[in-house]
Order: structure tokens, then sequence, then C-alpha cells
């Protein structure tokens, strides 16, 4: 098992107090393993997306089935390009038509064509298509010049999308759109994938309300679940509500090993800011192992990580690992996407992979302070040529949630960087898909 000590040995720059996001991410992946309480079930292709592929899904037939036609035209045997030369015309009679699903009966002649749709068969015999718009008929008789062509033309091999017997998708594999039409076309009603990860979040603070209570002086209403229960739906995970949790060390432990009995992941918000860091700490360690409390991200400064045991001591009981996020809303979001995130994919069984940045230039100056990643909210645009340019949203106080839906990008800012001058290249991450 990993503890606190093994991560000074093996992550470079490892400091619990101050940790780079990069250094993070990478304590993150070597906890973040594959549980025991994913295994596989099968379910319907209407039940399966956005669910990860518990093994691999071998095509059992050939994907198209036979040859067939990429166009429609005139399917002919090309020898018949090989007897005249470059500048000859081709004269052919046409034997018959072979429509997508009603193939042409019978062989044509080696001189003959036959009238061809989009998908039929191939006739036998034949081994070119050329396509209608290349040729002139009149009344049973095709003509076109057969340097416009050449042998194999236009014909779509038996097998040549999949080949029976091979790995149409792959285990791991979060099942998308695009996949469901394709294991249909296989066929395949039905694939195993792995069970849904249970993931229990909460909310601390006794300053939080629910919505529809009625808000007393100083208090504020807990945005903070709904937006990890919308984020936690959008990977698909199971998501358990347990409500908020007062600042108390008795009912925080309460919820902590709750959560641990009963789910693979838990995940708060607020009491992990530099006041009350100590206090979590030192429950985390009496629960499980501490791998770090602080990152060098803006927003997300306070963010507590490890591993939570229900039992009496550490390693006894069932355990789930644990994210403590920050309070305010907006610093809630990005250490989701670019800590919790990545997690959540290889706990289920998913194979992860990086978020696509795109290269934009920043249309105004940004400060940003070297020596911790920050992650603001842009506005992109592309211009006529097809280039990005990025704007902020203005202030980028992490409690400024409505930043968040008028934004459309994070600005990522490397951990090196020092101000951003207009002009200069950034990374952007578009919220399209994400958020």
């Amino acid at each position: 098992m990993n503890t606190p000590r093994h991560f000074s040995s093996c992550v470079a720059e490892y400091d619990p107090n101050a940790l780079p996001v990069s250094a993070a991410q990478e304590i993150v992946r070597q906890w973040a393993l594959p549980r025991g309480r994913t295994e596989a079930e099968r379910v319907r292709l209407f039940e399966a997306l956005d669910r990860v592929l518990a093994e691999d899904v071998i095509s059992p037939i050939n994907v198209p089935s036979h040859d067939n036609s990429a166009m429609d035209g005139y399917a002919f045997n090309g020898a018949a390009l090989l007897n005249g030369s470059d500048d000859e015309l081709l004269r052919l009679p046409v034997a018959g038509t072979a429509l997508a699903g009603q193939p042409f009966e019978g062989r044509p002649l080696a001189a003959q064509c036959v009238r061809i749709m989009t998908g039929a068969l191939i006739p036998p015999g034949c081994d070119t298509v050329v396509p209608q718009e290349l040729v002139q008929r009149a009344g049973d008789t095709v003509t076109f010049a057969s340097a416009r062509i050449v042998r194999g033309a236009n014909r779509r091999l038996a097998g040549e999308d999949l080949a029976q017997g091979q790995p149409a998708l792959r285990k791991g594999r979060i099942v998308r759109a695009s996949d469901l039409g394709l294991l249909a076309s296989l066929g395949i009603g039905d694939v195993a994938v792995q069970r849904r990860l249970r993931v229990a979040f909460f909310s601390t603070g006794d300053e939080l309300r629910s919505v529809g209570e009625a808000l007393a002086p100083g208090c504020v209403y807990d945005s903070n679940r709904y937006t990890l229960f919308a984020m936690l739906r959008r990977m698909n995970v199971e998501p358990v509500d347990l409500g908020i949790v007062r600042d108390d060390r008795a009912s925080l432990e309460r919820a902590l090993r709750q959560a641990t009995q009963d789910a693979d992941v838990v995940i708060s918000s607020g009491g992990v800011s530099v006041g009350d860091a100590d206090f979590t700490r030192d429950l985390m360690n009496a629960l499980g192992d501490v791998a770090f409390w602080k990152i060098a991200m803006r927003p997300g400064r306070p963010l507590a990580f490890g591993r939570l045991w229900s039992g009496k001591r550490p390693g006894e009981g069932e355990s789930a690992l644990f994210f403590g996020l920050p309070g305010n809303p907006v610093a809630v979001m990005a250490t989701f996407y670019f800590i919790v995130r990545e997690a959540l994919l290889a706990m289920s069984g998913a194979t992860p992979h990086a978020l696509p940045l795109i290269s934009a230039t920043s249309s105004q100056p940004i400060n940003k302070r070297a020596g911790r990643t920050e992650f603001q909210r842009g506005i992109a645009r592309r211009d006529t040529a097809g280039h990005w340019h990025v704007v902020t949203t203005g202030p980028q106080g992490s409690g400024v949630l409505s930043s968040m839906s008028e934004a459309n990008c994070f600005i990522v800012l490397k951990h090196d960087a020092g101000n951003i001058d207009a002009g200069d290249s950034v990374d952007i991450l578009p919220f399209d898909g994400l958020i």
C-alpha cells in the first residue's frame, strides 16, 4: 500500500503543503486503480451509452459482409481497361441492375457491365465501378474514357472495415453514440460493461442551507452538491448524495465512515481551508492515509487527497479514495476536472486520455504568478482564418460561479509561467462536451 512517505521518493517535487498540479495528478494516478466493485455486467445496447467496456468486442462477421459498390455507377470486369489504349473509349452493354439488398442475378459477360447502386453487391466477375457521372448512356450501352478509371476503383472489399474475428472495440473504451451503431451493424445486441463506480459526496459547513430552506443571516445556499451531482452524472458514475454535514468532528467522522462503507470514492466540498486543514488532516489520519492537502493551483489550493477505511483503524474494513475539495464553487469545478475526473475514469475501468487542450492567442494581458498552475475562466472565439482567440470573463474570484456559466473554456496557465501579454499563446480547454 502506498503511503505519503512513499511519494517523496517516487514523485518529483513532492511537498504535501504546496504540490505542483502535475505531481498531484501523478500521485492520484498511482492510487486510482480499478476497484473490485466494478465487476462486469451485461447490458442491452440502449443501456450501454457512456458505460465502460469490460472486455474486447470481437466482430462476429466481416464488415462489409461482401464486396460492394462505394457509389452509384456501373460495375464491370476491370480487365477491359487493359485491352485498349489510355485514351480509348470503352463501350459496354448493360446486362441489368444491382440494388442495395437486391443483387444482380446471374453473371455478366466479360464485356458487359451492370448498373449498380451504392452498397449493392458487386456482381460475380466484376471488380471495378465507374461513377455514373463519368459515363454517357445511350439505350442499353454506356461509354466512358478508360483513362478516367483504374481497375478496382470504387469497390469496397468484404471485411475492409472490420474482419471477422478482429476486435471491433477494446476493453476500457467508454461507449459513444457511434459505437452503438457499430455494435448494431455487427448484430450484437448486448455487451459486457463495468459496473458503475459508486461516488458518495457531501458539503460541509454550518452556514450552508439546502434549496427551499430560509436563509438566516450569514447563511448561503449549498450549490456545490448540485454541481458535483451534475459532473458525476456526466461521467455516468452512480452518485450517492449524503447532503450537508455540519462543522464538527463527530458529524464528519460519521459521514466519512458511512461513505467509505457504501462507496468507492468519497468527495467532500468545504472544510479544507487554511483554518480547518489541521482538523481535516487529523481526522483523515485517524481513518486512513493522507497523500497531500494543498496544491499549487488557482483556484483550488486547499485540496486533501488520501484513502479512507471504514474499520476501527486504517487497513481494516472497506476502503475508498477521498477527495476533500475546496468550498468555493469555481474551485470545486476546477479541481474536479483536473484532479478528480481522471481518477474516476481509471477506477471505473476506463482508459483515461488527457483532456484536449487547444492553443489560442490571448487578446488581453493576464496577471499570473509563477509557481502555480492557474485555470482562469475564458471566452474563446475563432476568427475567419480559424485561429482561436480568448479573453477572460473578468474577475477570477473562486466564488464567482456566474463566471463559469458565462465562460466557454478554461484558460490553462502553466506552473512556471508569469504574466501573459496580449498576443501571447495560451492553452484553453473548451467546456463543450465537458461541463
